[in-house]
């Protein structure tokens, strides 16, 4: 069996940059329906609406990212990219005047959440020998989940040091914030991948059959480039 030890150290690197950005966001977001209510007057109704457009703008980017990062071929720069936004959009709930700015807010978190997660699981896999990678999956996870518990713990011992100063909390988020977008812009590089496309890969047709082969590379005549195996010659399915 492998141990998460034979992981290898960029995997490592990712697993720490979800602790330290699952920390910062729910530090922020344990809190925020409370600031929200509490400190900016907005109704539960707002509130629901805010929640609601931040969690769909996530998912529906999710579907887009990871097909980008294939056809761009940068997954780190990507995964960045989204970490950046997320950090970058944290210091708005610092300044916030009115339920308008969290809604801003939330709304370039979430956008940060649905760029990065394909690329950056897609970086993982391609990192990863395919013997080690269900372990290296459930390393990040359980670092992002370790965040997620430290987040609302630290949220809590904050307000209760600082008399519940909303604005101190969301400010010391900003830390771990930027400090996984920095881990992971020079902690881990992207790996080469082969810049063949299914097209091209098709071109090549390396396969034991030829009738398969001329099916895929010419309606039954030959391209140029599909050899295939000695032998294989007159195998072909009818």
């Amino acid at each position: 069996m492998k141990l998460p030890g034979n992981v290898p150290r960029p995997v490592w690197i990712l697993g720490f940059v979800s602790l330290l950005t699952d920390s910062s966001s729910e530090m922020i977001h344990a809190l925020l329906p409370l600031f929200l209510v509490a400190e900016l007057g907005a109704s539960v109704l707002a509130v629901g609406i805010i929640e609601g457009i931040a969690e769909a703008t996530a998912s529906l980017v999710k579907v887009f990212s990871g097909a980008l990062s294939d056809y761009l071929a940068q997954r780190k720069n990507l995964a960045v990219a989204g970490y950046a936004l997320s950090a970058a959009a944290k210091p708005l709930f610092v300044l916030a005047t009115s339920p308008a700015w969290v809604l801003v807010a939330r709304f370039a978190d979430r956008l940060g959440k649905g760029v990065r997660g394909a690329p950056r699981d897609a970086l993982m896999a391609d990192l990863t020998p395919p013997s080690l990678r269900g372990a290296a999956f459930g390393l990040r996870q359980s670092l992002d989940t370790v965040g997620a518990c430290i987040g609302p713990l630290a949220a809590a011992a904050l307000m209760a040091a600082s008399q519940d100063n909303f604005r101190l909390v969301f400010l010391v988020a900003l830390v771990p914030g930027f400090g996984a977008v920095a881990l992971l812009a020079f902690g881990v590089s992207e790996p080469d991948r082969p810049a063949v496309t299914s097209r091209e890969s098709a071109g090549g047709c390396s396969v034991a059959g030829i009738g398969w082969c001329g099916s895929v590379c010419g309606r039954g005549r030959l391209r140029p480039g599909c050899n295939p195996p000695a032998g294989s010659i007159g195998n072909s399915s009818s």
